[in-house]
């Protein structure tokens, strides 16, 4: 190849080479053009979101400058006296036009040759001219008129004692003018609409950060979305207890880090896992460990976030969760308080009401059924009613797990103060089993309740630790409420309760089934005069004698007062009601009575079919009744005749207790001796009541 060749061949790329860039450098000012024009309506340029404030205020703004200076923009009238008007403008011939405004004020312009040579309109302090931009051909001034006939004679007159023919007299014009007050009456109702309107279109778009734009994205998901990019710190360190519940996320979250170990021996990880459990014992808090620990998108919401007033929206919002999930997978969604569009449907009294709900509870059926196997799109959800749930979300293929979280047992309430307890500087008096055996039935949230509670009681004492005895008092501050030692009670009436109390505490120690005595107090808590604390022992199933004796422990106080005061009070009404509960339950629900026999009439089910008709006769009902009044006199004859075997005891314990206000269980130990029943000793003693065959009813 020739040098001339290779030059034209050089000359011929370089030509291609041009071209390409410019094309690149085309491509790129369009590219550049519609992504400002993207941004311009709030596109996905716009970091700042939908955004259209600054729409309103420039409409606001243009509103303004229309109506104040709808005229053009003009240099401030100078006001001048009448005087001045008529010897030094009009008398002479300088006045071009006379406009009388609102009959209240004349605006005058002056011939245009005049005001920019005259000496008559210069500035007295600075020689120039008063008018300098000769453009501006008026109005130049402004007088006040208290009359517009005074003033209209005063122009004649004056133009007549200044010689000025008759043909050349300047005459008046009229005209009317909205002042800034006559403005804003129109006005204001506009902007007043327009806030409205902006204040609904957040409403109805959630509310979030966006504004109004959010309008158009009302159907969208409100799920949080947790990513790489968030960080979550709970982990499954930070979650006491639950071990069994643990072992199940934990297992979904091992699948969604390591799926190969499960496919490859044909296994296919649950869609859903429902956690079931009472409020309070960490449903939530396990699924924001999931979040943390599994390392993967994790969209978390609540059951309401689908509830909207517009039909069609709860249905659209499940939509385009999923799609944005599947978009994500592998990743978790977790919905809390499920029990929200869950419900069973078809069981509204007024049909049709639920309709919405229904459509979201469907769409939310069709979405869970429609992944395909080993999508990667799992499924968490709690609820602490999941009696109420459909039945179609219970099924296997949608919830396939259900992981029921209980209260905590001993061991896990150990555990749960440690963890709680990290934060907090105790002395060396706080003995966590201790803690864990005094709060029985506690669920986790009570716990760090009382925690947090026993620190703020340290510090209110000025304490720099948190002792044992702040813990007790967090305690009885949790389960009855503040103390009310100023509280106005007579004479009567607290020897009445300390009674009732002395009685409460007697029965309950001489029965073996009862709930060992901790403390018994008559200072007022919360509602309550008085109250005897227990600590319930921790079983699983009830006979009818630990029935009985719960029963009766109940009555101690009612049968006190009767036997030493010869009548009774109001005072037992939550006893009442509580015996009352157990009677009908023992009969109705766990079939514990022989004449009515082995039959429940418990829905277990949750699906309110006993709501409208009881599920026995009338003649069952009356025997119900029978039997339950029998139970409660069988257990209020029981408990008086321990009382009567104990008066002299149930009197001495009583008069303490008004001189002390609040014993413990070694102030009983005095008065009673060691309780026959208690597991630690090995005497037996028998129920004195059992003694005596001719306690009858």
């Amino acid at each position: 190849m020739s040098n001339e060749e290779k030059n034209i061949e050089n000359k011929e790329n370089t030509n291609n080479l041009s071209k390409e860039e410019e094309r690149k450098k085309q491509f790129e000012r369009m590219k550049e053009k519609f992504g400002k024009q993207n941004n311009s309506f709030g596109g996905q340029g716009n970091k700042g979101g939908n955004n259209f404030y600054w729409i309103y205020g420039i409409v606001i703004v243009a509103l303004l400058v229309f109506t104040f200076y709808g005229s053009g923009f003009s240099p401030r009238l100078i006001e001048t006296s009448m005087s001045n008007f008529e010897q030094q403008m009009l008398a002479k011939g300088d006045v071009k036009d006379i406009n009388i405004v609102n009959k209240s004020m004349a605006k005058i312009t002056i011939y245009p040759d005049t005001i920019m040579h005259s000496q008559r309109y210069l500035d007295d302090k600075t020689g120039l001219p008063l008018f300098p931009d000769k453009s501006y051909r008026g109005p130049h001034f402004v007088v006040s008129i208290p009359s517009v006939d005074n003033f209209l004679l005063r122009l004649e007159k004056v133009q007549n004692d200044a010689g000025i023919p008759k043909e050349n007299h300047v005459l008046a014009r009229s005209s009317d003018e909205s002042s800034w007050t006559d403005s804003i009456s129109w006005l204001l109702p506009i902007i007043i609409m327009i806030a409205f309107w902006v204040f609904m279109m957040r409403r109805m778009g959630g509310g979030s950060s966006g504004g109004p734009g959010q309008i158009f994205s009302i159907g969208k998901s409100r799920a949080v979305l947790f990513d790489k990019d968030t960080n979550v710190n709970i982990t499954f360190n930070d979650v006491a207890g639950l071990d069994g519940a643990k072992i199940e996320v934990m297992e979904i979250v091992d699948f969604l880090k390591n799926p190969k170990k499960y496919t490859d021996l044909g296994a296919k990880i649950p869609k859903g896992a429902l956690l079931v459990g009472p409020p309070g014992t960490g449903k939530t808090l396990l699924a924001k460990a999931v979040a943390g620990e599994a390392k993967v998108p994790f969209f978390s919401l609540s059951g309401s976030d689908f509830v909207e007033m517009f039909v069609g929206v709860g249905a659209s919002r499940v939509r385009d969760l999923f799609r944005n999930a599947k978009e994500k997978a592998p990743c978790i969604i977790f919905i809390d308080e499920i029990d929200a569009i869950g419900r069973a449907r078809g069981k509204s009294i007024s049909a049709g009401a639920n309709d919405e709900r229904e459509n979201t509870l469907n769409q939310l059926l069709t979405e869970m059924d429609g992944f395909g196997t080993n999508s990667g799109v799992i499924i968490l959800a709690a609820t602490n009613r999941a009696d109420i749930l459909d039945r179609a979300l219970m099924r296997a293929g949608r919830f396939d797990r259900q992981i029921y979280v209980d209260m905590p047992d001993l061991n896990e309430r150990k555990e749960i103060f440690k963890v709680h307890l990290k934060k907090i500087k105790i002395d060396e008096s706080v003995d966590i089993e201790f803690l864990a055996k005094q709060t029985p039935g506690f669920s986790g949230a009570d716990i760090a309740n009382i925690c947090n509670e026993a620190a703020l009681i340290a510090a209110r004492g000025n304490k720099k630790q948190v002792t044992k005895q702040d813990f007790l008092d967090a305690v009885d501050r949790i389960i009855a409420g503040l103390e009310k030692k100023n509280k106005i009670i007579t004479k009567h009436e607290k020897r009445v309760i300390a009674y009732h109390e002395a009685g409460h505490a007697t029965v309950s120690w001489m029965l073996e089934h009862a709930s060992p005595l901790v403390k018994v107090t008559i200072v007022p808590r919360g509602r309550s005069l008085g109250a005897a604390w227990y600590l319930p022992e921790e079983r699983q199933i009830t006979t009818v004698d630990q029935i009985m004796d719960e029963m009766c422990a109940a009555l101690g106080g009612r049968v006190a007062e009767d036997i030493i005061f010869g009548k009774v009070s109001t005072g037992a009404l939550s006893d009442l009601e509580k015996i009352t509960k157990q009677a009908y339950a023992s009969i109705i629900y766990y079939g514990l009575n022989d004449k009515v026999g082995n039959v429940s009439y418990y829905d277990s089910s949750g699906q309110s079919e006993y709501n409208f008709n009881k599920p026995y006769s009338e003649q069952t009902a009356k025997v119900i009744d029978e039997e339950v009044k029998k139970m409660i006199d069988i257990a209020y004859a029981r408990t008086k005749q321990i009382l009567l075997l104990n008066k002299e005891k149930l009197t001495t314990l009583a008069e303490k207790l008004l001189v002390k206000e609040v014993i413990f269980k070694e102030d009983l130990e005095e008065i009673f001796g060691k309780r026959p029943f208690d597991k630690e000793e090995d005497q037996q003693q028998s129920d004195p009541t059992k003694e005596n065959p001719e306690i009858t009813v």
